[in-house]
Parts: C-alpha cells; sequence; structure tokens
C-alpha cells in the first residue's frame, strides 16, 4: 500500500473550503436563528441534541445554520470572521483562539464543566476479528503495521490521539516533587516511541471524520480514533472492531457561545450540558459529564455497557495541563512537528 503524507498546501486547502462557508453560512438575524460550527465528529450528536432541544420551550422554533470539519480550520475559520453563535471544538486551544480573535468572552470556562460539553477516550480500530491482534499502543510499532490517525496541523482529534500514546509510553510533563518534571527520565522513551508510532502511519486525514472515511475505504490495518467516532462509525453499519488500551486518554471538548450570540444559544448549550443533551451525546458514543441514568448505545462493543472503564485513564491534568503539552509536542519546533517535517 502507497503511503501518503501531509502537504503543507493540505491545511491551506482545508482553510479554503471552511472559509468560504462564510458567505453562505447566514449570520443570525434573530434569536428564532442560531448558527453552530464544530469539528467534525459532533455532527451527528448535535442533530440530536437540536431535536431534543427542540421539544422545549427554549429551544421551540428555533431554525439552525451549521458547518463541520477539522476542529483547528474550524476554529481559525471563526476568529476570521466565520458567522457563529455556538462553537464546540476538540480542544481548549482552539476555543482561545476565539478568545484572543475577541469572539468568545475569556469567562468562557467559569461555569462548573469549565468549559467542557463532551467527553470520550482515545481507542484503537481495527478490522473485522483483529487479524493482528491488537491489543496496546506498543502493537502499532511492529514494523508493516498501517496506521491511520488525523493531521496534527488541522485535527484537534488528531492532537488527542498523539497524547495517548506519549503518556502510554510515560510521557508528561507534570512537575514531580522537588520541581523537576515528573516524566524526564522517560521522556527520550516517549519521544522515541512516538517516532516509531509515526513512522508507520501511512494516511494523515484532515480529520477524525475524514480518517474514519479512509479507513473504511481500506486504507492501514489500525485507525487511532476516539469511542465515539467508533461507535458511531458501527452504528452507521462499518464493519470495524475497536479496542480500549490498557493505557488511554480521557478526551475532553470544549464548547462556548460567542460574544454577540442571542441568549437562546446559551439556553442551547446549557441544555446541552443538562441530562437530555448528555443523553443525546451518549446515543452517539459520547461519554456523559454526569449522571445520566442507563444507556443502551447501539455501536458499542456491549451495547448494554458502552462505556466501560480503562484501566488506566490519564487526564490533561496528570500530564501538565494543555498549554505546556501542546507547545511541547505540536509547537513550531514541537516533538510531533520535527518529527512530520522528519518524514517519521
Amino acid at each position: 500500500m502507497s503511503r501518503t503524507r501531509p502537504h503543507p498546501a493540505a491545511r491551506l486547502v482545508a482553510l479554503g473550503v471552511v472559509a468560504g462557508l462564510v458567505g453562505c453560512t447566514p449570520a443570525s438575524a434573530s434569536p428564532d436563528h442560531l448558527t453552530l460550527v464544530g469539528f467534525a465528529v459532533v455532527r451527528a450528536a448535535h442533530g440530536e441534541a437540536r431535536e431534543s432541544w427542540a421539544a422545549t420551550p427554549e429551544g421551540a422554533g428555533v431554525a439552525w445554520s451549521s458547518a463541520f470539519g477539522a476542529s483547528g480550520d474550524q476554529s481559525r475559520a471563526v476568529a476570521a470572521g466565520l458567522p457563529a453563535d455556538v462553537v464546540h471544538l476538540s480542544v481548549v486551544a482552539d476555543v482561545e483562539r476565539l478568545v484572543t480573535a475577541g469572539r468568545v468572552d475569556a469567562t468562557w470556562d467559569d461555569g462548573p464543566e469549565g468549559g467542557i460539553a463532551s467527553q470520550s477516550v482515545v481507542v484503537l480500530v481495527v478490522r473485522p476479528g483483529n487479524p493482528l491482534g491488537v491489543t496496546d499502543w506498543a502493537d502499532l510499532t511492529a514494523p508493516g503495521v498501517e496506521v491511520v490517525t488525523p493531521n496534527p496541523g488541522s485535527s484537534g482529534a488528531a492532537r488527542w490521539n498523539v497524547l495517548a500514546a506519549w503518556a502510554s509510553a510515560g510521557g508528561t510533563l507534570r512537575e514531580a516533587p522537588g520541581g523537576a518534571p515528573g516524566g524526564t527520565p522517560s521522556q527520550s522513551e516517549a519521544e522515541g516511541f512516538l517516532a516509531r508510532l509515526l513512522g508507520n502511519v501511512v494516511a494523515y486525514p484532515g480529520s477524525g471524520r475524514d480518517a474514519t472515511t479512509a479507513f473504511a475505504a481500506g486504507t492501514g490495518d489500525v485507525l487511532i480514533s476516539t469511542e465515539n467516532e467508533a461507535i458511531l462509525a458501527r452504528q452507521r453499519g462499518e464493519d470495524i472492531e475497536y479496542v480500549i488500551p490498557p493505557t488511554t486518554f480521557l478526551v475532553q471538548n470544549p464548547a462556548a457561545v460567542t460574544t454577540d450570540a442571542p441568549a437562546r444559544a446559551q439556553d442551547y448549550l446549557d441544555h446541552l450540558r443538562g441530562p437530555e443533551g448528555q443523553r443525546a451525546l451518549a446515543s452517539t458514543g459520547f461519554r456523559p459529564l454526569g449522571d445520566v441514568g442507563e444507556v443502551v448505545v447501539p455501536g458499542a462493543t456491549e451495547p448494554a455497557r458502552p462505556f466501560p472503564e480503562p484501566e488506566h485513564l490519564v487526564t490533561l491534568d496528570d500530564v501538565g495541563g494543555w498549554a505546556a503539552v501542546d507547545a511541547h509536542l505540536f509547537g513550531p519546533d514541537g516533538v510531533v512537528t520535527r518529527l512530520q517535517r522528519a518524514g517519521a
């Protein structure tokens, strides 16, 4: 199978496509119209959430416009003027870009959820029957194993994937007692592991959804993805399986209203974070933020027990926080940036 590598122009093309929506996605002209901009894999979840909100007094009669795509591209487009009342993006950095641009208020994450609206975990998606016997991250570095993951330059999902792999190998920037980075002795090992894993990547699609599409079409042996995306793909009839590795990462996605959004935008976001909205998210594979009672989720490995507890669940706090790891891994001279530049 031929290997495909990301080209710098690919991100510009993707951004151009999203930015092109500025002229065709109308701004909200009244409280009865809202515009949602989200990262690619939440499209189906918002369809469910908007339907349940429409049955409430606050949501009755609201018309919607929406745009979905790679989180980084969507964030840059909104910062550049893409109309939006509600944004639901993959990583906090993509919302903070909008704070800097004046599109989102600096207090967006002051609520009890800390700005988070959805969550999931990173999984390994395999072919039917798991023919390579993939159970853990190390299996992705074996010679000849072809891996698919989105492009970290455009996709927030890709950054979560890389974080999970890095953390599984001991990567962390959290300070240990005495002030030294807790992971310092293992940083070279964690970075070496990333180099071996990325060396097996055969495709870097632009978004988490594009990566699923490529894998379903036959590219690669293993897809690094999120549990919700794997469940949704199975709901849609894709013949795939997924494995939760012993060590995985808690993926938490932020959402906010824009500074000029009508009050109903906040009503919708409150609904999304509440029990009905979280049940809607759970129905498409996202792990609820709180207790929503028993849920049966078609497409999950065990629909009646859709969200098993991972053996070891790593969080952003465990590795030093988003700002630190984002710069360390994905900054202009970050570990992943250098590895991709070198063609790892």
